[in-house]
Protein backbone atom coordinates (compact mmCIF):
# COMPACT_ATOMS: atom_id res chain seq x y z
CA UNK A 1 0.00 0.00 0.00
CA UNK A 2 1.37 3.63 -0.84
CA UNK A 3 1.45 6.36 1.48
CA UNK A 4 -1.13 8.56 1.10
CA UNK A 5 -0.66 12.23 0.26
CA UNK A 6 -0.34 14.86 2.95
CA UNK A 7 -2.20 18.56 3.06
CA UNK A 8 0.90 20.84 3.82
CA UNK A 9 -1.81 23.27 6.18
CA UNK A 10 -3.24 21.67 9.12
CA UNK A 11 -6.58 23.54 8.07
CA UNK A 12 -7.20 22.30 5.25
CA UNK A 13 -8.87 19.22 6.25
CA UNK A 14 -12.40 19.31 5.26
CA UNK A 15 -12.10 16.74 2.79
CA UNK A 16 -13.90 13.84 3.15
CA UNK A 17 -11.78 10.49 1.32
CA UNK A 18 -13.54 7.69 0.47
CA UNK A 19 -15.89 7.10 3.54
CA UNK A 20 -13.50 8.24 5.91
CA UNK A 21 -14.01 10.96 7.87
CA UNK A 22 -12.53 13.77 7.89
CA UNK A 23 -11.19 15.63 10.75
CA UNK A 24 -13.12 18.66 10.63
CA UNK A 25 -16.34 16.49 10.29
CA UNK A 26 -15.67 14.21 13.33
CA UNK A 27 -15.32 17.49 15.62
CA UNK A 28 -18.10 18.57 14.03
CA UNK A 29 -20.22 15.16 15.01
CA UNK A 30 -18.54 15.46 18.52
CA UNK A 31 -19.65 19.27 19.49
CA UNK A 32 -15.89 20.77 18.96
CA UNK A 33 -17.00 22.90 15.98
CA UNK A 34 -13.67 24.92 14.62
CA UNK A 35 -12.38 25.59 17.93
CA UNK A 36 -10.08 21.93 18.07
CA UNK A 37 -9.01 22.19 14.79
CA UNK A 38 -5.84 24.19 15.26
CA UNK A 39 -4.95 21.84 18.37
CA UNK A 40 -2.69 18.70 18.39
CA UNK A 41 -0.33 19.78 15.68
CA UNK A 42 1.69 17.42 12.84
CA UNK A 43 0.67 17.01 9.16
CA UNK A 44 -2.88 15.25 8.55
CA UNK A 45 -2.62 12.48 5.62
CA UNK A 46 -5.72 12.77 2.91
CA UNK A 47 -6.55 8.84 4.38
CA UNK A 48 -7.47 9.48 8.01
CA UNK A 49 -10.10 8.34 10.73
CA UNK A 50 -11.76 9.77 13.86
CA UNK A 51 -9.85 8.37 16.65
CA UNK A 52 -10.54 8.76 20.76
CA UNK A 53 -7.46 9.98 22.83
CA UNK A 54 -5.48 7.43 24.01
CA UNK A 55 -4.17 6.84 27.71
CA UNK A 56 -3.11 9.71 29.73
CA UNK A 57 0.28 10.54 29.75
CA UNK A 58 2.26 10.00 32.83
CA UNK A 59 1.97 7.81 35.73
CA UNK A 60 4.87 5.52 37.33
CA UNK A 61 7.58 4.90 35.31
CA UNK A 62 5.22 6.29 32.41
CA UNK A 63 5.76 9.16 29.39
CA UNK A 64 4.93 10.66 26.90
CA UNK A 65 1.67 11.86 24.99
CA UNK A 66 0.27 11.68 21.95
CA UNK A 67 0.02 14.92 19.64
CA UNK A 68 -3.31 15.60 20.76
CA UNK A 69 -3.51 14.70 24.05
CA UNK A 70 -5.51 17.74 24.88
CA UNK A 71 -8.15 17.31 22.99
CA UNK A 72 -11.06 15.42 24.41
CA UNK A 73 -12.83 12.64 22.60
CA UNK A 74 -12.29 11.91 19.19
CA UNK A 75 -10.07 13.72 16.89
CA UNK A 76 -8.24 12.81 13.17
CA UNK A 77 -5.34 10.61 12.95
CA UNK A 78 -3.11 9.83 9.93
CA UNK A 79 -3.12 6.86 7.68
CA UNK A 80 0.54 5.54 7.24
CA UNK A 81 2.25 3.00 4.63
CA UNK A 82 1.52 -0.82 5.23
CA UNK A 83 5.30 -1.57 4.05
CA UNK A 84 6.93 -4.36 2.77
CA UNK A 85 6.47 -6.80 5.48
CA UNK A 86 2.69 -7.24 6.53
CA UNK A 87 1.42 -11.04 5.77
CA UNK A 88 -2.20 -12.40 5.66
CA UNK A 89 -1.81 -14.52 8.33
CA UNK A 90 -4.88 -15.47 9.68
CA UNK A 91 -3.55 -16.05 13.00
CA UNK A 92 -5.53 -15.08 15.80
CA UNK A 93 -4.08 -14.82 18.80
CA UNK A 94 -3.65 -12.26 21.97
CA UNK A 95 -0.26 -13.13 22.85
CA UNK A 96 2.00 -12.59 19.49
CA UNK A 97 5.51 -13.37 21.15
CA UNK A 98 5.42 -17.31 20.41
CA UNK A 99 6.47 -18.68 17.12
CA UNK A 100 3.96 -21.51 16.45
CA UNK A 101 6.32 -22.93 14.25
CA UNK A 102 9.93 -23.13 16.51
CA UNK A 103 7.62 -22.84 20.00
CA UNK A 104 10.54 -19.93 21.06
CA UNK A 105 9.01 -16.97 22.72
CA UNK A 106 10.61 -13.48 21.46
CA UNK A 107 13.01 -11.88 23.71
CA UNK A 108 12.38 -8.14 25.33
CA UNK A 109 10.77 -5.75 27.39
CA UNK A 110 7.28 -6.46 27.78
CA UNK A 111 4.15 -4.56 26.38
CA UNK A 112 0.89 -4.71 26.47
CA UNK A 113 -1.19 -2.68 24.17
CA UNK A 114 -4.87 -2.12 24.15
CA UNK A 115 -7.14 -1.19 20.96
CA UNK A 116 -10.27 0.03 21.89
CA UNK A 117 -12.48 0.78 18.81
CA UNK A 118 -15.83 3.23 18.30
CA UNK A 119 -17.78 4.68 16.12
CA UNK A 120 -17.87 8.40 15.91
CA UNK A 121 -21.47 9.52 16.46
CA UNK A 122 -23.40 12.73 17.19
CA UNK A 123 -21.71 13.93 20.53
CA UNK A 124 -19.84 10.62 21.61
CA UNK A 125 -17.81 7.53 20.81
CA UNK A 126 -19.82 4.24 21.06
CA UNK A 127 -17.77 0.94 21.14
CA UNK A 128 -17.34 -0.81 17.98
CA UNK A 129 -17.29 -4.69 17.95
CA UNK A 130 -16.35 -6.81 15.35
CA UNK A 131 -13.31 -5.10 13.74
CA UNK A 132 -10.17 -7.26 12.64
CA UNK A 133 -6.87 -5.65 14.04
CA UNK A 134 -3.78 -7.24 12.87
CA UNK A 135 -0.72 -6.09 14.49
CA UNK A 136 3.00 -7.06 13.52
CA UNK A 137 6.46 -5.51 14.42
CA UNK A 138 10.02 -6.18 14.38
CA UNK A 139 11.92 -8.34 17.33
CA UNK A 140 14.31 -6.62 19.93
CA UNK A 141 17.33 -7.08 16.58
CA UNK A 142 15.21 -5.23 14.45
CA UNK A 143 13.77 -8.74 12.44
CA UNK A 144 10.60 -9.51 11.05
CA UNK A 145 9.05 -13.05 10.92
CA UNK A 146 8.48 -14.57 7.77
CA UNK A 147 10.14 -12.16 5.34
CA UNK A 148 13.39 -10.93 4.54
CA UNK A 149 14.50 -13.91 3.67
CA UNK A 150 12.99 -15.88 7.13
CA UNK A 151 10.34 -18.28 8.52
CA UNK A 152 8.22 -18.23 11.48
CA UNK A 153 5.40 -16.03 12.65
CA UNK A 154 6.59 -14.38 15.93
CA UNK A 155 5.17 -10.55 16.33
CA UNK A 156 1.99 -11.21 14.14
CA UNK A 157 -1.04 -11.40 15.34
CA UNK A 158 -5.03 -10.71 14.64
CA UNK A 159 -7.97 -10.39 17.02
CA UNK A 160 -11.61 -9.46 16.96
CA UNK A 161 -12.71 -6.80 18.98
CA UNK A 162 -15.41 -7.99 21.74
CA UNK A 163 -18.68 -5.57 22.97
CA UNK A 164 -16.79 -2.98 24.22
CA UNK A 165 -14.78 -2.44 21.27
CA UNK A 166 -11.55 -4.00 23.01
CA UNK A 167 -8.34 -6.25 21.69
CA UNK A 168 -5.46 -6.62 23.74
CA UNK A 169 -2.25 -7.83 22.61
CA UNK A 170 0.83 -9.29 24.61
CA UNK A 171 4.27 -8.33 22.92
CA UNK A 172 7.90 -7.33 23.24
CA UNK A 173 9.34 -3.12 23.11
CA UNK A 174 9.78 -3.43 19.18
CA UNK A 175 13.74 -3.02 18.31
CA UNK A 176 15.13 -1.17 15.41
CA UNK A 177 16.42 -1.22 11.78
CA UNK A 178 18.46 1.16 9.59
CA UNK A 179 16.21 3.73 7.67
CA UNK A 180 13.35 3.52 10.45
CA UNK A 181 12.11 5.13 13.91
CA UNK A 182 10.84 2.57 16.49
CA UNK A 183 7.16 1.42 15.48
CA UNK A 184 3.97 -1.37 15.53
CA UNK A 185 2.47 -1.30 12.47
CA UNK A 186 -1.68 -2.19 12.76
CA UNK A 187 -4.66 -2.79 10.33
CA UNK A 188 -8.24 -2.26 11.35
CA UNK A 189 -10.74 -3.95 9.45
CA UNK A 190 -14.57 -4.02 10.08
CA UNK A 191 -16.39 -7.58 9.44
CA UNK A 192 -20.14 -8.01 8.66
CA UNK A 193 -21.70 -10.91 9.67
CA UNK A 194 -20.42 -13.59 7.29
CA UNK A 195 -16.95 -12.45 8.37
CA UNK A 196 -16.09 -10.14 5.64
CA UNK A 197 -14.17 -7.16 5.47
CA UNK A 198 -16.20 -4.23 4.69
CA UNK A 199 -13.25 -1.44 4.77
CA UNK A 200 -9.83 -1.33 5.70
CA UNK A 201 -7.26 1.36 7.60
CA UNK A 202 -3.48 0.77 7.97
CA UNK A 203 -1.23 3.27 10.24
CA UNK A 204 1.72 3.19 12.50
CA UNK A 205 2.26 3.55 16.28
CA UNK A 206 5.44 5.64 17.60
CA UNK A 207 7.19 5.65 20.92
CA UNK A 208 8.80 8.30 22.90
CA UNK A 209 12.11 8.37 22.54
CA UNK A 210 13.57 8.78 26.20
CA UNK A 211 11.78 5.68 26.67
CA UNK A 212 12.98 3.56 24.07
CA UNK A 213 16.55 5.18 25.59
CA UNK A 214 15.98 3.73 28.65
CA UNK A 215 14.37 -0.16 26.85
CA UNK A 216 17.40 -0.14 24.31
CA UNK A 217 19.90 0.06 26.98
CA UNK A 218 19.20 -3.13 27.69
CA UNK A 219 19.68 -6.79 26.50
CA UNK A 220 18.73 -8.18 23.90
CA UNK A 221 18.07 -4.55 22.51
CA UNK A 222 21.84 -3.03 23.45
CA UNK A 223 23.00 -6.19 20.96
CA UNK A 224 21.91 -4.00 18.13
CA UNK A 225 23.50 -0.52 18.94
CA UNK A 226 22.18 3.02 18.74
CA UNK A 227 19.52 3.03 16.81
CA UNK A 228 20.75 5.08 13.60
CA UNK A 229 17.07 6.79 12.40
CA UNK A 230 15.32 9.12 15.88
CA UNK A 231 11.14 9.68 15.30
CA UNK A 232 12.07 13.51 14.10
CA UNK A 233 14.10 11.86 11.72
CA UNK A 234 11.49 9.59 10.36
CA UNK A 235 9.84 10.26 7.25
CA UNK A 236 6.96 8.81 7.32
CA UNK A 237 6.55 9.68 11.39
CA UNK A 238 7.08 13.04 10.37
CA UNK A 239 3.79 12.82 8.29
CA UNK A 240 1.85 13.15 11.64
CA UNK A 241 3.60 10.45 13.52
CA UNK A 242 3.28 12.91 16.39
CA UNK A 243 -0.39 11.71 16.58
CA UNK A 244 0.32 8.17 16.54
CA UNK A 245 2.91 8.91 19.56
CA UNK A 246 1.58 6.31 22.28
CA UNK A 247 1.55 7.19 26.19
CA UNK A 248 3.03 4.28 28.05
CA UNK A 249 2.83 3.29 31.49
CA UNK A 250 5.27 0.99 33.29
CA UNK A 251 9.53 0.76 33.50
CA UNK A 252 11.79 -1.30 31.17
CA UNK A 253 12.00 -3.30 34.89
CA UNK A 254 8.33 -4.55 34.88
CA UNK A 255 7.17 -3.90 31.44
CA UNK A 256 4.92 -1.25 29.48
CA UNK A 257 1.02 -0.65 28.85
CA UNK A 258 -0.29 1.68 26.44
CA UNK A 259 -4.46 2.01 24.94
CA UNK A 260 -4.68 3.07 21.88
CA UNK A 261 -8.12 4.64 20.48
CA UNK A 262 -9.93 4.40 17.54
CA UNK A 263 -12.98 6.29 16.04
CA UNK A 264 -13.68 4.05 13.06
CA UNK A 265 -16.35 5.46 10.77
CA UNK A 266 -15.63 2.86 7.55
CA UNK A 267 -17.49 -0.52 6.43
Amino acid sequence: MNAHPQHDDPDNDDETVGTLLSRRTALRLLGLGGAGLAVGGGVLAQGTLAQRRGSPPGGAGGTGASGAASLPGCVVRPAMTEGPYFVEEELRRSDIRRDTTTGQVSAGVPLTLTFVTSRVAVGACQPRAGVLIDVWQCDALGVYSGVQGGGGDFLRGSQVTDARGRATFTTVYPGWYPGRAVHIHFKLRPLNAGGQATGEFTSQLFFPEEVTDRVHARAPYSRKGRRNVLNAEDGIYRNGGNQLLLSLTGSPEQGYKATFDVGLNIG
